[in-house]
């Protein structure tokens, strides 16, 4: 595969992505943005982006602190912090551009365009899915679920993983996401997974880490992308 640092401008402000790709001659490939978790755009979301070039996808990882300086951490508070400054108009926009700026990439099938978010990240998936038409599935992993109400504009199929140990996103709100799905007829599927809490895919996190977890939750994902983005 190869890999790249890539730039484009959102509001006037440089935004720098990682680009992971399966073959630098590989043609009308699918595609995918991968929002990353509060730490910013480590090495290990970069590695997730590696991992998606090898089961074929062209894979895009936008940097959602590139107005902050593009800080990266491994401290909690630092992070938080992080977090607690974005606003959630200015990723929206970041991400729509960025999904464009992954459509133009060489080898790209425009259609074929899905995104992919861990915690922070799997938040802002499922804000885009109720705003961007270019995306054809959305997948969230443990990202707090949207306002019951907002599901009905959901535009593309998605796909949500819980751990049911997860101490930032509740039982209740993972039933009332399901039952939302549900009253509005929007097509969607909840993965849990009993024994595994947030960022059980993160497999830098001893702590958090469910090996077992991570894997059937990785099958599934390719499973949705292959069937959304054909």
């Amino acid at each position: 595969m190869a890999t790249s640092q890539i730039q484009f401008k959102s509001d006037g402000f440089s935004i720098n992505a990682f680009l992971a790709r399966p073959d630098t001659a590989a043609v009308d490939s699918p595609a995918v943005v991968i929002l990353h978790e509060w730490w910013g755009l480590n090495d290990h979301v970069k590695d997730i982006a590696r991992r998606f070039a090898a089961e074929g996808f062209v894979a895009m990882v936008p940097d959602l602190y590139a107005r902050q300086a593009g800080r990266v951490t491994t401290d909690a508070a630092e992070a938080a912090k992080l977090m607690s400054t974005l606003q959630s108009q200015t990723v929206l926009r970041d991400v729509n551009t960025a999904v464009q700026a992954l459509r133009a990439q060489p080898g790209v099938r425009p259609p074929a365009i899905g995104i992919v978010g861990f915690g922070m990240g799997g938040t802002h998936a499922l804000t885009q899915a109720c705003h961007n038409s270019d995306l054809k599935t959305a997948i969230a992993f443990y990202g707090k679920v949207p306002l019951p109400e907002s599901i009905r504009y959901f535009l593309c199929p998605i796909q949500y993983h819980w751990g049911a140990k997860d101490d930032w996103i509740t039982k209740a709100e993972v039933d009332g996401f399901r039952e939302a799905l549900a009253k509005f007829g929007k097509p969607g599927e909840i993965q849990v997974y009993p024994n595994a809490g947030q960022a059980f895919f993160n497999d830098t996190r001893a702590d958090k880490y469910s090996p077992e977890d991570a894997k059937a939750a990785w099958q599934a994902t390719l499973r949705c992308l292959r069937r959304y983005l054909k």
